[in-house]
């Protein structure tokens, strides 16, 4: 057997994720910058050896600059002491007829198991020889397990943002040539 690594297509893969802002309406938002890297048992993505997920909080876009800049400081995100979000992947399991990923989400180094849902695409060679997968994955956390805590409005009354946040990843992986395979022993 080997291992396989493969590597998020930047072009082609993308983490959204989106809040009920005022309890009214959802306000969507993305990373820039991310990075996945997958090793899997030959091209056998049940058998993982290990999914490593990280994206950028500095790079968070939400089509708004001051809204960036709140999620960006400390009241938030906390970017300049905590850099980056971090998923890293610890089993597979199938549950009636859904493909889960159970692992590890760590945010402001605060560690906590999530669940993803995740939906193979399919599987393509290109002319070039580049072997390529896609996945949907989605899921939602809790925003206070992570200590992402705003404020209220006292004037209105509510909350800025709800508490569950609900996030899906379009995800194209590249298999990385042979001579990158690393044989098991």
């Amino acid at each position: 057997m080997a291992t396989t690594k493969w590597i998020a297509d930047p072009e082609t893969t993308e983490v959204l994720f989106n809040a009920t802002h005022l309890l009214l309406h959802n306000i969507s938002g993305y990373f820039r910058k991310i990075n996945l890297e997958v090793a899997t048992e030959d091209d056998d993505f049940s058998k993982f050896y290990g999914i490593v997920f990280t994206a950028k909080v500095d790079s968070v876009d939400t089509s708004n600059k001051e809204r960036d800049d709140y999620l960006k400081s400390i009241a938030f995100f906390d970017a300049s002491n905590f850099g980056y979000l971090k998923f890293v992947g610890k089993r597979y399991e199938s549950r009636n007829d859904e493909d889960i990923l159970i692992g590890n989400l760590t945010i402001k180094n605060i560690t906590k198991p999530v669940a993803l849902n995740v939906e193979f695409s399919g599987k393509i060679t290109e002319p070039d020889g580049l072997t390529k997968v896609g996945f949907s994955v989605y899921g939602k956390i809790s925003r206070k397990d992570f200590d992402l805590n705003l404020n209220t409005m006292p004037d209105l009354g509510s909350v800025l943002i709800g508490d569950e946040i609900k996030f899906n990843a379009e995800i194209q992986l590249v298999k990385l040539v042979e001579e990158s395979v690393i044989k098991v022993p």
